[in-house]
């Protein structure tokens, strides 16, 4: 599956400054990651630095599939509002959810220091902001259950709103957010993993897996093997290839990026803003005040038809944004699509769908991947060693 258009930010923005060799020989190794993206680095990272032994394979050049495409918008708050998610999965999940992912932003700062990554993490306000009368009911709901249960948020008016230059007429504003450039970090990881012995190859497809004498065989597609103890695919959302229980609704999304915008505010800049439109739309800044915008989203049928909406896409998202903020002059300088997927309640997957075989999956499917793939490095210990952990109840396949 072809998980972009071509054309994205991050790799123009830094090229490729480390390479990696395709896999040319049949080897063997304790724990092998399929997926070279940020998800696959974060687990190698928790696992490497438990002194496994690992081996990393994507089928493209690393961190160019979904990772490359990523606006990297940072939130505790998930797809799926928390008085939903409570209807949806209890009380319990959805707040040890919420706090989860606000945790682990906070961990992801530390892992960033620890490698020395030089990713642009800041953190931010999220402005989650309505454009309609009928949607403040429904925004002051999830204000409340938020309240309710300990999150920091302030309920914002429309003349509150004005000095972010945001046309809209109420807010949820939450302490807790931030940004970063995904890719870097991605390379970052995967160089500091190297460095301490993990191997890594890319343009090496895995074409099948099998359980073979308490080992797992993974066969490429130029028939060289790999046999592991343990598979854990970080693959995302080309995991529809391989799991034989639907869990992931595939959607095509689409962003634009603008010029440098000279004079972008301070207010502007130290927030995310996302909206309560079904499929939302979110908006950041970059360090060198560049406006990403994403949304628009469509149910995906195929990458061709994918991209073939690109230049309409462009028009609707710029339209939205001059609606939005109607005093900033957003100029596009780059746009591309990307394919995502939805959980029927927004959350990850995490374990082995089969529980006597050791094929491991962390699929953080949704707007919160990343935090997602972080919290995952808490529980994958405990799935390869076979013990219980809340995590791997909340979300684990079958729910």
């Amino acid at each position: 599956m072809k998980l972009r258009s071509t054309e994205s930010f991050w790799p123009l923005k830094h090229a490729m400054n480390t390479s990696y060799p395709s896999l040319d020989s049949d080897i063997e190794t304790e724990i092998l990651i399929i997926g070279g993206g940020i998800t696959g680095a974060l687990i190698a990272y928790k696992l490497i630095n438990e002194g496994k032994k690992v081996v990393v394979v994507d089928r493209r050049d690393i961190g160019n599939g979904s990772t490359a495409a990523s606006t990297a918008l940072l939130q505790y708050e998930i797809d799926v509002p928390l008085h939903e998610l409570i209807n949806l999965r209890g009380k319990e999940c959805a707040v040890d959810s919420y706090n989860n992912g606000k945790k682990a932003i906070f961990d992801i700062r530390k892992i960033i220091d620890d490698v020395k990554s030089d990713c642009h993490f800041e953190f931010k306000k999220s402005i989650y902001f309505c454009s309609l009368k009928k949607d403040i009911p429904f925004l002051k709901n999830e204000f409340n259950a938020r309240k309710e249960h300990g999150f920091d948020v302030n309920w914002l008016e429309r003349w509150d709103l004005e000095k972010y230059g945001l046309n809209a007429i109420a807010a949820i504003e939450s302490t807790t957010a931030a940004v970063m450039d995904p890719y870097r970090l991605a390379q970052d990881l995967y160089v500091y993993c190297e460095e301490k012995g993990m191997q890594i190859f890319d343009r090496t497809n895995i074409v099948s897996t099998e359980n073979q004498k308490e080992k797992m065989i993974a066969r490429t597609q130029n028939k060289y093997t790999i046999k592991a103890n343990h598979i854990i695919h970080c693959s995302g959302y080309e995991s529809t290839e391989t799991l034989k229980e639907k869990v992931v609704n595939l959607k095509s999304t689409y962003v634009i990026a603008s010029e440098s915008i000279p004079g972008l505010s301070t207010a502007f800049k130290n927030c995310i803003f996302w909206d309560t439109s079904k499929p939302y739309l979110y908006f950041r800044s970059t360090p060198d005040n560049r406006i990403i915008m994403g949304g628009g989203d469509e149910d995906f049928k195929d990458p061709v038809k994918r991209d073939k909406f690109l230049p309409r896409k462009e028009k609707f998202l710029l339209h939205k944004f001059e609606k939005k903020f109607p005093k900033i002059n957003f100029k596009i300088d780059y746009s591309w699509a990307g394919t995502f997927g939805e959980t029927k309640d927004g959350l990850p997957y995490f374990g082995k769908p089969d529980p006597d075989v050791n094929e491991h999956y962390i699929l953080g499917f949704g707007g919160n991947g990343i935090t997602f793939s972080v919290m995952a490095m808490n529980s994958v210990l405990h799935s390869i060693k076979n013990k219980t952990n809340p995590d791997l109840e909340y979300y684990r396949f079958g729910r």
